[in-house]
């Protein structure tokens, strides 16, 4: 090869390897600063892009998943004699040809004789009460099909894990702050919580719940939680509030809401097995005094039965009052509220295994439940 030949060769090699490299810092920066390449390439570094292109969210923004619910969200607004006695949040989960149907929390609800719902367009409807239970902590309400502008996406709790993002629409301290939406991870599943069902003054039942530490506020109980796609996942319900305790918030898995679902809108009265019993936890001392039984110091956990009612489950098994039940088939007994628990997983006509204490000796016996 002559001297001009080897001059002519390297300047090809040099133009090439310019041309790869100044296409390469091109491409880069196209992908870097220009959405609409960023969204044709499926690249979300920094931007989502809508259709026509007028909207830019920033990186991490959750704004797209907030619209696939926000209109399905609605205050709910409980009237006892024209008063407003209970304020909260529900999400329209379904439409038909005549109706919208919402799901809230049964404690929103309470034993109110009207109910209203405040809808994003600040319009009042009126709302009809289809089913409710105190125990799912669950209620279903209908309003007319055309003031639905949009049906929330139910997706699942099972498919979430523990960090993931997740986030809550809903109205926090009633009225005045509707729409408010927070966000957090998800902090923990099947998590066991006792609460207060009826008006004594122990806990009295279990909720297996989620728990996330998004803000969850008086007026939030009722409405979505929500993963990053905005996809329904559960119902907030409660919240642990005490000096020493932050941002530990609770929801009822969708999953277990849907299940009855079915029910609720038709309007059945859930049947909750029963053993027949009257029942007083062991930590109750002042209880056991009043029906004159005496057990031992050395039983620190466990359910005392008061009395067994005629013709029962429990009266026609081996139980009686006195006795200490400890277990539900292999599961433990530490109250009243996780003997209730076990209890409602079942229906009528199951059978169980009871374990309990009788004059300090450890027993076992059969019972079928019945409704």
């Amino acid at each position: 090869m002559n001297k001009d030949s080897k001059k002519e060769f390297l300047k090809e090699i040099f133009l090439i390897t310019s041309s790869f490299v100044m296409g390469g810092i091109i491409m880069l920066a196209l992908i870097q600063f220009t959405p609409l390449v960023n969204n044709i390439l499926g690249n979300k570094h920094n931007y989502i892009v809508t259709k026509n292109e007028s909207e830019v969210y920033e990186k991490g923004s959750l704004s797209a998943s907030v619209k696939k619910i926000y209109d399905a969200v609605v205050v709910v607004q409980g009237y006892k004699n024209e008063s407003l006695e209970n304020s909260g949040t529900g999400f329209i989960y379904k439409v038909d040809n005549k109706y919208g149907y919402l799901l809230t929390n049964e404690h929103v609800i309470g034993d109110s004789n009207k109910v209203n719902i405040v809808l994003t367009s600040e319009e009042e409807v009126p709302a009809e009460v289809l089913g409710k239970d105190e125990y799912l902590d669950l209620a279903v309400l209908r309003i007319e099909k055309q003031k639905v502008s949009l049906v929330a996406n139910i997706g699942s709790s099972e498919k979430v894990n523990l960090g993931d993002t997740i986030f809550t629409v809903g109205s926090p301290l009633g009225y005045d702050y509707r729409g408010s939406v927070t966000s957090g991870v998800l902090s923990g599943k099947d998590r066991m919580v006792s609460i207060n069902v009826s008006s004594g003054t122990n806990n009295d039942w279990i909720m297996r719940v989620l728990q996330i530490d998004a803000s969850i506020n008086p007026g939030n109980s009722g409405g979505p939680l929500l993963n990053v796609n905005g996809e329904v996942i559960g119902i907030c319900s409660l919240k642990l509030v005490d000096d020493d305790i932050e941002g530990m918030g609770f929801a009822i898995p969708i999953e277990y809401a849907m299940s009855h679902v079915d029910s609720l809108e038709k309007g059945k009265k859930i049947k909750w097995p029963v053993l027949g019993i009257n029942m007083v936890n062991v930590s109750d001392t002042s209880s056991l005094v009043k029906h004159d039984i005496k057990i031992s110091s050395k039983y620190k956990e466990g359910v005392v039965i008061t009395d067994v009612k005629e013709g029962s489950s429990a009266a026609a098994s081996n139980l009686q009052k006195g006795d200490i039940i400890i277990k539900v088939d292999d599961t433990k007994v530490k109250d009243i509220a996780y003997l209730r628990y076990e209890l409602y997983q079942h229906q009528a006509g199951d059978q169980l295994e009871i374990t309990y204490i009788r004059d300090n000796k450890e027993r076992t016996t059969k019972i079928t439940l019945k409704d």
